[in-house]
């Protein structure tokens, strides 16, 4: 007997997607704007510093339509050919943003580097006034990203808004970098004052973008979900009565807040011929539904009589 459990609590993405989308849309257009005004103001300034703010933008840019299209994929339904429909696609996405500013990071580290020892001559003052356009444009992004989040529980969060966030903090630390950058030039004339600001820049990127590289690759290696242990959710399990074994016990998430679970679950002999295993099965459910920090409600047992154990594989997990 086996059976697959899924109530319509609608756990998958951590908020409406549709509300996602709709927020990474003018997330885009803000950053795309701020795109533009940069591009002009490193011409107009002669400023590598703002040059380089415009291409961490650009990654921007390019990250946040590819989050925008995984939430449009999102929303597409489960068909008989994909019958979780495109939720991994924020994952994915997610996965791809990550890639890009790890690169970034390291792109910015290594510039950096290069400047402390060949400082830039630059227009301080126009340098310092697209710095705060650009910061006003990454404020109003997190504004946009952020409403309607409050209350969520991290688990629960749309990875792939949240790889969106990481992008737009990504740029408003370059745009304060140019801010800091620009107020030490005019006042000191110390022009390695970018260099040292970017080089912090970097060390800020690298630890949040690998943190999300191990969330995003650890689902798509179908890995236990973080805070779940298999371990104590055997043990549950065997407590529970007529319970005599559990094994092919595994759990993975289809995307960030989906976790799925499944296992082969060994009850006495005479549960099924009493008609005792479906209240079994509810005990299940229940309990990798609510007992553990992760909540599994879309899990699927199998349950076998004792006696079947000649006919099972001889090795089990």
């Amino acid at each position: 007997m086996s059976a697959g459990h899924g109530h319509g609590h609608g756990h998958a993405l951590g908020g409406d997607p549709r509300e996602d989308r709709r927020r990474l849309a003018v997330v885009v257009a803000i950053t795309a704007t701020a795109l533009v005004v940069g591009v002009v103001g490193a011409a107009w300034s002669g400023s590598l510093a703002l040059l380089a703010d415009a291409g961490h933008v650009l990654t921007d840019v390019a990250g946040l339509v590819i989050a925008l299209v995984a939430a449009t994929l999102a929303l597409r339904p489960a068909s008989p050919r994909r019958t979780w429909g495109y939720r991994r696609a924020e994952v994915l996405a997610a996965t791809l943003q990550a890639s890009v500013l790890l690169a970034v990071g390291v792109f910015v580290l290594v510039e950096g580097v290069r400047r402390l020892l060949e400082p830039p001559e630059v227009a301080s003052g126009l340098m310092l006034v697209f710095g705060v356009v650009g910061l006003v444009a990454n404020v109003a992004c997190l504004v946009v990203l952020l409403r309607g989040r409050r209350g969520q529980p991290g688990a629960a969060r749309n990875v792939n808004v949240r790889a969106a966030v990481l992008e737009v903090v990504n740029d408003g630390l370059g745009s304060v970098a140019v801010i800091v950058a620009a107020a030490v030039i005019a006042l000191t004339g110390w022009a390695r004052a970018d260099a040292l600001v970017s080089i912090l820049i970097g060390c800020l990127i690298l630890p949040r973008t690998l943190r999300l590289l191990r969330e995003t690759t650890g689902v798509l290696l179908e890995a236990v979900p973080p805070g779940l242990d298999l371990e104590d959710v055997r043990r549950h399990l065997l407590e529970l009565p007529h319970v005599r074994a559990v094994h092919d016990l595994h759990a993975s998430q289809i995307t960030t807040g989906l976790p799925v679970l499944s296992a082969h679950v060994v009850l006495d002999d005479s549960c099924f011929g009493d008609g005792h295993a479906p209240r079994v099965l509810d005990d299940l459910q229940a309990c990798v539904a609510e007992h553990f920090p992760v909540a599994v409600h879309h899990a699927t047992f199998q349950l076998e009589p004792a006696s079947h154990a000649g006919h099972e594989p001889v090795t089990h997990d």
